[in-house]
């Protein structure tokens, strides 16, 4: 094998339980393994990356890999994790979200290498066909209900309430293993930590229906340092999809990880090598001001996710932001990470027919906007040069037209280093 799976896990900190005999049954032979991802919304976030380059490591270690889109248990719901019962969405809804989540996961995991490439299932697949009755026959009748309510999952929910929907989500989510394992050979589930329950039913169903041995690892929930959830932001998630959290908005959120995060982001989210991670964090240390560990982590990750030319642009813009950029870098800014990057940024709209003839600079900053208290003001901090439009110096003699646009419709005005006014062109 090109790698110890489990010792790659291991060192990367992302092995929170093994069940006993794990190791050895991977290290005989290459082996299926799979991981489930309830398609609830049309895009995977930051928090599934987890799981996703755990399927990365398996399939680099030459096993075989297989991504479960829970079409059919996204119908019902996990309770693993959850305070109060979710909303269960509609097949038509459902149908679009696997769609769109298994065109992510193909940026990750290599669908045409041979014997140990990945293959995507949907468990609609098999219990589309499969009747109530046929399933608390052949499926129920092998665990008990004393069993199901030890589960961690089931006990933090008694005294709030649990649907019976819910209750079952163990044993649906246990014969997804089971199918899978009599049909694929998959003998190892991988997940969450609070996955831990479902997983070990499924592995228990198998015991019980088929008599086989089968395997689960979980990789621990990721924590920040400073006690916050991780993947959240101001804005809420951060998605994989572009148009949810734009490339700059990812990029950014990896850049402003503390150093203590970072060093455990890069870890667990990249596949740098140990003696590589090992020698950024030294060179970090040596110069944090620099954030050579943030960098690194926001690159690779953003490089993976979105592409070459969307990480350059969330680099411009990144460098836009800190100053250290010029108008031709603003000029070619789309509209989204404009309004990304100077969100916040005082803002006055004013009419296209303004700037027809020419506006002047004294006039857009005060009359017209009101950005500065007066003309006098205006002129004051012209004279001592401290007045810019999309960061380009301006005198006093300068005046606004179409030509000075970003994407058609905003403009930059700039007051010293840390000051910033947009005017919004409308017509």
């Amino acid at each position: 094998m090109p790698q110890n799976f489990i010792e790659e896990l291991r060192w990367r900190g992302m092995i929170h339980d093994i069940m006993p005999g794990t190791e050895d049954a991977l290290n005989n032979k290459m082996a299926s393994g799979y991981i489930g991802f309830d398609p609830t919304a049309d895009s995977l976030h930051v928090g599934h990356l987890v799981q996703i380059m755990t399927l990365v490591h398996f399939q680099l270690a030459g096993h075989k890999p297989y991504a479960l889109v829970g079409g059919a248990t996204g119908m019902v719901g996990d309770p693993s994790g959850k305070s109060k019962e979710r909303n269960l969405l509609d097949s038509e809804t459902l149908d679009h979200n696997v769609a769109c989540v298994k065109k992510q996961l193909e940026k990750f995991l290599n669908f045409e290498v041979g014997k140990n490439s990945a293959e995507m299932v949907n468990n609609y697949d098999w219990f589309k066909d499969f009747s109530f009755l046929d399933f608390i026959r052949d499926v129920g009748k092998h665990i008990s209900i004393n069993y199901m309510l030890s589960k961690d999952s089931v006990k933090s929910r008694l005294e709030t309430g649990l649907s019976f929907t819910e209750f079952s989500y163990q044993l649906v989510q246990g014969y997804d293993f089971y199918y899978l394992n009599e049909h694929k050979n998959c003998i190892l589930q991988l997940g969450g930590s609070d996955q831990w329950g479902n997983i070990v039913t499924g592995t228990e169903l198998i015991r019980r229906k088929s008599g086989k041995e089968a395997y689960a690892v979980t990789t621990p929930l990721i924590t920040k340092a400073d006690g916050t959830k991780f993947g959240k932001t101001e804005g809420g998630s951060v998605w994989l999809d572009p148009l949810k959290t734009t490339p700059y908005q990812f990029y950014q959120f990896w850049l402003n990880a503390s150093d203590i995060d970072a060093a455990n982001y890069i870890r667990i989210f990249t596949l740098k090598s140990k003696i590589e991670i090992d020698k950024i964090i030294v060179l970090h240390e040596e110069a944090p001001h620099l954030r050579l560990l943030q960098k690194e982590l926001a690159e690779d990750i953003t490089l993976r996710v979105h592409g070459k030319e969307d990480l350059e642009n969330a680099i411009i813009a990144s460098n836009i932001l800190f100053g250290k950029s010029t108008s031709a870098d603003l000029m070619g800014l789309n509209e989204q990470d404009f309004l990304s990057i100077f969100e916040g940024v005082p803002q006055v709209t004013i009419l296209a027919s303004e700037l027809k003839e020419g506006l002047t600079i004294v006039d857009a900053l005060s009359s017209k906007s009101g950005f500065l208290s007066s003309n006098g003001e205006a002129r004051r901090e012209l004279k001592a040069n401290a007045i810019s439009v999309n960061k380009e110096k301006v005198s006093e003699e300068f005046v606004l037209t179409n030509n000075d646009l970003i994407q058609g419709k905003f403009i930059l005005l700039g007051k010293g280093k840390k000051t910033n006014y947009i005017l919004k062109i409308s017509n």
